[in-house]
């Protein structure tokens, strides 16, 4: 629940007065996003390790079991763990080290993280609480493929599909 602070625009040589709240705790995001239909799946869990990123494979394989997702990935430890079980209906491709640029997914954390700047939460029910309402505002099918439809990988997916 630390405050994420951003940046914010003053007066040359006026340092601006921000909410603040400087608590450890924390929750985390796990999502995938389809820059083609402006699907998104996400799943808010309590740690960031092999083990629920685990579970938010087995669990984004089982929306629409029979569609092939291919999901673009840093490389993040847990990413990459040997225990990991890759589900059948996925594709993890991992993009060069200190790359965001290329992560689609990336500009839709940006969107999320720019809703909760400045915010103070009392608990952490409270932040999840008002993250579910910015993603049902924010993370919509249409501002998905806006922020993520990069040309080439709406190309790249109709060369597959048409071949």
């Amino acid at each position: 629940m630390f405050t994420r602070v951003g940046k914010r625009l003053t007066a040359k040589g006026v340092k601006p007065i921000c909410p603040y709240h400087h608590k450890y705790e924390s929750t985390y995001l796990f999502g995938a996003f389809s820059p083609v239909t402006g699907n998104a799946f996400m799943l808010d869990l309590p740690f960031c390790n092999a083990a629920t990123f685990q579970l938010f494979l087995n669990e984004f394989a089982m929306e629409q079991p029979s569609e092939l997702k291919i999901m673009f990935l840093d490389n993040g430890a847990f990413h990459k763990a040997n225990k990991l079980k890759i589900p059948d209906n996925i594709v993890l491709v991992f993009l060069p080290p200190y790359s965001p640029e290329l992560n689609p997914a990336e500009k839709v954390w940006w969107v999320l993280k720019r809703e909760i700047n400045l915010q103070v939460f009392k608990t952490m029910n409270e932040l999840q609480m008002y993250l579910d309402k910015v993603i049902k505002k924010a993370i919509t099918e249409e501002n998905i493929i806006q922020l993520i439809s990069y040309q080439y990988y709406i190309e790249s997916f109709q060369t597959v599909v048409v071949a």
